[in-house]
């Protein structure tokens, strides 16, 4: 176990072995509206100015777009479809498309929040020099955020699983609503990923558009659960790490091995990783430093504190 220290905690007061218990601050506020966990961040940063950025489900909850997990790491709710299921039960996939219906112009629509804002602003500011998402959102380049690494994929499009022909999701849409018009009569909470909380008694009635090419299947542009990441993305970012001063996790858990791996190889290199997340992470015994609360005001304050030095 690295030793580790908590934001709020004096250097040096936790050492290897002992639980990490990070602080969000007191109830004190201090003047400049920044506490005591703010101000170790923004330290961290100026020790370490040349960061690679793993964002999660975290920086985009402020958009209005839902996450897995709670602040234990636990689902909140049914895991999403695999890839396997996917490919290979129609019914499922016919299950997928409709909910995905539903979920999708509110997905699409979403707005850049805090998070995304404040790590273009950093980025901007030299801090940032390599960011990957594990979110599909697209919500960081919305900020602009430049040589954004989509771990994950994105929702935005649609891909032949035979041809490779791609559209956008704006174009799958309408071909579902236009194939199934009472589509666009059902209403269901919204879910992660543009999902919905939606059950259909017959999705057997769902007709499902194929490739417009080809005729064969369309699947979003995503890694779904049980897929793997693309091996050339991954040796890309672990190249990016290692080009970079220090890890900074923003809003993941880190429960799905695809970021956690990060975290993993920088810590057997004992470079530097901070924590900034609402909850337990898988990675929290291996984090220099660990601060917790919302990581949108948090990387907000941060941003503002590094542009005033």
């Amino acid at each position: 176990m690295r030793a580790e220290r908590a934001a709020g905690h004096a250097p040096g007061g936790s050492s290897a072995g002992d639980p990490l218990t990070p602080l969000g601050g007191d109830d004190r506020e201090p003047s400049d509206g920044h506490d005591a966990a703010d101000h170790e961040l923004a330290t961290f940063v100026r020790d370490h100015p040349s960061l690679f950025v793993l964002g999660g489900a975290g920086c985009s909850t402020a958009s209005g777009l839902g996450d897995y997990r709670d602040r234990d790491g636990r689902w909140k709710r049914r895991q999403p479809i695999t890839g396997q299921t996917f490919l290979g039960d129609p019914l499922a996939r016919a299950r997928y498309w409709a909910r995905s219906s539903v979920g999708w112009p509110a997905f699409g629509a979403a707005r850049p929040g805090t998070a995304h804002r404040a790590l273009e602003r950093l980025q901007r500011a030299g801090h940032v020099r390599h960011l990957i998402t594990q979110n599909v959102d697209g919500l960081h380049q919305k900020a602009g955020h430049r040589g954004v690494v989509e771990l994950h994929g994105t929702l935005a499009t649609a891909s032949c699983v035979a041809c490779a022909h791609t559209l956008s999701r704006d174009d799958v849409q309408l071909e579902l609503l236009r194939a199934n018009p009472w589509l666009a009569t059902l209403d269901a909470a919204y879910a992660p990923d543009g999902d919905a909380d939606l059950e259909l008694l017959s999705p057997d009635d769902v007709d499902v558009p194929d490739c417009p090419r080809c005729g064969a299947l369309l699947k979003p542009d995503v890694v779904f659960f049980g897929e793997n990441v693309l091996r050339a993305t991954v040796e890309q970012a672990m190249a990016d790490l290692r080009q970079s001063d220090a890890l900074l996790v923003a809003g993941s858990s880190l429960m799905v091995y695809s970021g956690f791996r990060f975290c993993r190889d920088a810590a057997a290199r004992d470079q530097p990783i901070v924590i900034v997340n609402d909850g337990l992470t898988r990675a929290d015994d291996l984090a220099t430093l660990k601060v917790a609360g919302d990581c949108g005001p948090r990387l907000e304050r941060l941003a503002a504190s590094l542009s005033t030095v």
